[in-house]
């Protein structure tokens, strides 16, 4: 099953990174958080990439064509010639398509420009290749082909709080609530989708705007909650939430690991990265991220 991973975008909340280099290129730890998704995927056996290219495609093409085993694998280093014997691997067995999807395409154009890529895939999956999650993927798709859903996506519950009002006409307010108390779930920005999604995605749309009301409305769009983790790098601190969790050996996103550390409530700040959450708010269609 083909992985579309969308890395195209400016990343404008991250400029202390991204006007260097693509948000996806924004490391954690020793690697990118592009290769921690892509290990991700890897570990359920979806070894089959498509990335959508945009902004400084030419820092990612170089990263994977230059890309250096040595730094997450141990290795022997022996004899004057410097020999290098690899005790592990990470990507040998990945298969990479770069597809230049341009600067200023929105999520919609991008994945209609790499269909041709994914002829032949009755079902793939899609990232918005800037979160993470420890959700357990067979479980997503298997939710995925029971709803007979045409797209599905992971939504968890938003860390943010946000005050919510409505006025009448002279400004005077009749409603507040606050969203953090409220059964809200989030698109998470992993997807499940069928070949059929591109017969509701017409030239020039985004993603998860009129495509997605249109299935909504057909009863075709699928949210499959998750209460676990999810940590998002949307802004320099929430970059500094995952660094720092990946620091003190508790990277809960890591399933590839032998022994992944699970996340615990004392991780969590309330700034993009979701540790734990109440129970399935049901799988209606949420609003997207």
């Amino acid at each position: 099953m083909k992985v579309v991973l969308f890395c195209g975008g400016h990343g404008m909340r991250l400029r202390e990174y991204s006007e260097s280099i693509p948000k996806p290129m924004v490391t954690i730890g020793y690697r990118p958080i592009l290769w921690h998704i892509m290990k991700y995927y890897a570990h359920f056996g979806h070894k089959d990439f498509i990335l959508c290219l945009g902004w400084k495609a030419d820092v990612i093409k170089n990263y994977f064509l230059h890309y250096d085993e040595c730094v997450s694998n141990d290795f022997i280093l022996s004899g004057n010639n410097r020999s290098v014997e690899l005790l592990g691997s990470d990507i040998h067995d990945w298969n990479i398509t770069f597809v230049d999807t341009g600067v200023t395409a929105s999520i919609g154009e991008r994945l209609k420009i790499v269909e041709p890529h994914l002829h032949g895939e009755a079902t793939f999956l899609a990232n918005y290749a800037d979160g993470l999650s420890d959700v357990h993927l067979p479980d997503l798709i298997d939710f995925h082909h029971r709803s007979d859903a045409v797209g599905t996506f992971l939504s968890v519950r938003p860390t943010q709080s946000f005050h919510c009002v409505t006025t009448d006409e002279s400004g005077a307010v009749e409603t507040f609530q606050e969203i953090g108390d409220t059964n809200v779930w989030m698109n998470a920005g992993f997807f499940a989708f069928q070949q059929e999604i591109f017969e509701h995605l017409h030239a020039g749309e985004d993603l998860v705007v009129a495509p997605f009301q249109r299935l909504a409305a057909a009863r075709r769009l699928y949210s499959y909650a998750h209460p676990g983790f999810f940590g998002c790098m949307d802004t320099f601190k929430e970059k500094q939430i995952l660094e720092d969790m990946h620091s003190r050996g508790r990277s809960p996103w890591a399933l590839w690991l032998p022994e992944p550390t699970a996340a615990r409530e004392g991780d969590h700040v309330p700034v993009g990265v979701a540790v734990a959450a109440s129970s399935n708010g049901g799988s209606r269609p949420h609003k997207p991220r």
